[in-house]
């Protein structure tokens, strides 16, 4: 299912965050900011705390862009909590300070349509969420593959470029690089620099 510019569905779930377990989270109370929702397989795996982790490496990143990164899983608020206390040379997720939502009935995973019936774990997706609300931004990949921070970190900035700017961002696009006008003359403009 495409989510592209639908509202981001509305859920209220049990999350933790650092070493505390709250009740009734809920991604409404970021309206205003960008937030980046991920979906991960299981807590105690190999290729999930390598993501984790990279997302906390980069998260002043996004908070300095206004974005706040939440992951999900279908593991319980106590499972979180657990590999939370676990060093990361371990495998564990120790460190990691954003929000971890608890998807235990798999409600979140099938109104995002991410869920991987067969396994009965989300698929590794991610979403961009505008300030509005709106789902902007959608990658879904098998449970092996790995994403990249970079890239997540990438589109977020084009977001926030055209937001700004009303230019589109081509193939490739980094923060700082040519954007160009929508038009036929900007993609001529464009090509002939």
């Amino acid at each position: 299912m495409n989510l592209i510019g639908k509202k981001a569905p509305i859920f209220e779930a049990k999350a933790v965050i650092k070493d505390k377990i709250f009740e009734k989270f809920s991604l409404q109370e970021f309206l205003g900011k960008y937030v980046v929702f991920f979906f991960y397989p299981l807590d105690f795996t190999f290729v999930c705390p390598t993501e984790l982790h990279a997302f906390q490496e980069k998260l002043y990143e996004f908070k300095n862009r206004g974005a706040q990164i939440v992951g999900c899983s279908v593991d319980s608020c106590f499972s979180h909590k657990a590999w939370l206390a676990i060093p990361k040379n371990m495998g564990g997720i120790q460190g990691v300070t954003y929000p971890i939502v608890s998807d235990i009935q798999k409600g979140i995973s099938k109104a995002y349509d991410v869920l991987n019936e067969d396994e009965g774990v989300a698929y590794r997706a991610l979403f961009l969420i505008d300030k509005e609300g709106v789902i902007r931004h959608q990658l879904i990949n098998d449970l092996p593959l790995g994403r990249s921070i970079d890239e997540a970190l990438r589109i977020l900035h084009a977001l926030i470029f055209y937001e700004n700017n009303k230019e589109v961002c081509p193939a490739n696009w980094k923060e700082g690089d040519k954007s160009m006008q929508p038009t036929e003359k900007g993609l001529y403009e464009y090509f002939r620099t």
